[in-house]
């Protein structure tokens, strides 16, 4: 009796069950509509980093809640964190867009003529506001000079309209702020590379 009872007390639990929740990663790569040529004699851009502002290191996808203060969540994640997918998303932005002949990454054997870096200040949903928002403050170097010289020093920012509060909606209007803020960024280093 002392063993069957044994046997039935190890198939139940006195704690209540609760359903097991898998993180979720949410990619930030984004892609351009056209790919223009590199020219064969341009300069070659360095995007050397993008850092991540203060309390923007981490992969948690946050947003602001009523009070004002801010959501961590643990179950949905960016895939990498946001300031190192913006800076690769430049990357791979600024190469297609025909102003140079190599857009590299730190390590590369060729010299750079210019040099991108910046910093992310905002990445984070506003469900209050309706909003996804973003803001990074860029500076672009000229490499040869001696001392080297500020091309361009300027924060750009996007606030894109939010379709929902999930998860996916706040991913989705968070990939749409990197393209805008990536045509902003185009815009401006070819602006101050053509000036220059």
């Amino acid at each position: 009796m002392l063993l069957l009872g044994t046997a039935a007390l190890g198939g139940c639990s006195l704690l209540p069950s609760s359903e097991y929740l898998q993180r979720r990663d949410w990619p930030l790569d984004v892609h351009r509509d056209t790919t223009l040529p590199a020219p064969p004699r341009g300069k070659v851009l360095l995007v050397r980093a993008i850092r991540s502002g203060p309390g923007l290191e981490q992969r948690s996808m946050q947003w602001l809640l009523r009070d004002g203060s801010v959501h961590v969540d643990f179950y949905e994640q960016w895939a990498v964190p946001p300031a190192q997918a913006v800076e690769d998303d430049a990357r791979q932005w600024l190469a297609g867009a025909g102003l140079f002949s190599a857009v590299v990454a730190p390590g590369s054997r060729l010299d750079a003529d210019y040099i991108l870096e910046g910093e992310l200040t905002a990445f984070i949903a506003d469900p209050n506001a309706g909003v996804a928002r973003l803001a990074v403050n860029l500076v672009l170097l000229d490499e040869h000079p001696t001392p080297i010289k500020v091309l361009l020093q300027k924060t750009e920012s996007a606030d894109v309209r939010l379709a929902g509060t999930d998860p996916p909606a706040i991913a989705a209007a968070m990939k749409a702020a990197i393209v805008e803020v990536m045509r902003k960024i185009e815009a401006d280093v070819a602006a101050a590379t053509r000036a220059h």
